[in-house]
């Protein structure tokens, strides 16, 4: 009762409420809330601070800025949920605020755009060597086999492209990164589509500061070539499965294209399919589909492991 009652508390003021609705829409930093409120920086970190303290809101820090989105377990999510479904829309207040939010929206995206512009080149390369892109988004989907779930983790998010694939099937997903650069460009791309379902956060693929048994699928997709340990990721990853959860893993096959390790830091020319399965096996995973993508120098494979259900033999 006194945690309600404390959430109440916290989300009772005009300029509180109007946060709970900016954030509906997605995370924003404190610089971003105090542009759209014009409101002083240290009254709206006071505001921050109690619905944080209230367990309304989430913290997390990526670099030198600090992010906030709303809670999303316990009794803060349960009151953020009925709030936000009583928010009027059309009060001018809130309209006003959510055109200064579109802007900022449309600014992340420019600048977005203007990254990813500036290392296309590279990419395009990398492209270049295997099947179409669309064909592995398609082959991950038919591989997880379409089904609705709750939580997603989308290991080493990029551009956020897996998100924006999964969305339609994912109630709430995170892509985590350790680029605060690739961030703003999945930030900027997920707002620009309105993806509200999804959010991106900086996080270390050996430390993914998730819940233990919190996802429903876990995704690497194109990552584990850059680890010095895939054995320890897909361990981590395992911790934060639930029972019966699902991880895929998009890769390539071994392969002699040195550059991929010269120029773009990979750290292996691919890994053979037994290779991965030993791995995900000794986290305590059950391996239940494999498949070849070819259609280029290098082939792309795609590994289903599942984790099994205690007690279920």
């Amino acid at each position: 009762m006194e945690q309600f009652l404390a959430a109440l508390r916290a989300a009772s003021e005009a300029t509180r409420l109007r946060i709970l609705a900016l954030l509906g829409k997605g995370e924003l930093t404190v610089g971003e809330l105090v542009d759209i409120l014009e409101q002083s920086q240290p009254r709206v970190s006071r505001h921050l601070k109690l619905m944080g303290e209230a367990g309304i809101l989430d913290r997390f820090q990526e670099g030198t800025q600090v992010f906030y989105r709303l809670a999303d377990r316990g009794v803060g999510a349960a009151l953020n949920t009925a709030l936000l479904e009583l928010v009027p829309e059309d009060d001018v207040t809130l309209r006003s605020d959510r055109r200064l939010l579109d802007n900022i929206r449309a600014e992340r995206f420019a600048k977005a755009q203007d990254y990813f512009r500036a290392n296309a080149a590279e990419w395009d390369q990398i492209r270049s060597l295997y099947v179409a892109e669309e064909e592995v988004e398609q082959a991950l989907l038919e591989v997880q086999g379409g089904k609705p779930f709750a939580r997603m983790l989308d290991v080493g998010t990029g551009t956020g492209r897996m998100l924006d694939v999964f969305s339609p099937l994912a109630a709430h997903a995170v892509g985590v990164d350790v680029s605060r650069e690739m961030l703003a460009v999945a930030r900027g791309n997920l707002a620009h589509k309105g993806l509200e379902n999804c959010q991106v956060r900086q996080g270390d693929m050996y430390d993914l500061s998730v819940d233990d048994e919190s996802q429903d699928l876990v995704l690497f997709h194109q990552v584990l070539h850059f680890a010095d340990d895939p054995a320890r990721a897909l361990k981590e990853a395992t911790r934060v499965l639930r029972s019966g959860g699902m991880l895929l893993i998009a890769d390539f096959a071994p392969h002699k294209e040195e550059f991929l390790r010269d120029e773009q830091a990979h750290r292996r020319l691919g890994f053979a399919d037994d290779e991965i399965a030993a791995m995900a096996m000794g986290a305590g995973l059950e391996q239940t589909d494999l498949r070849h993508l070819d259609g280029g120098k290098l082939r792309v494979t795609i590994w289903r492991f599942e984790k099994p259900v205690a007690g279920k033999e």
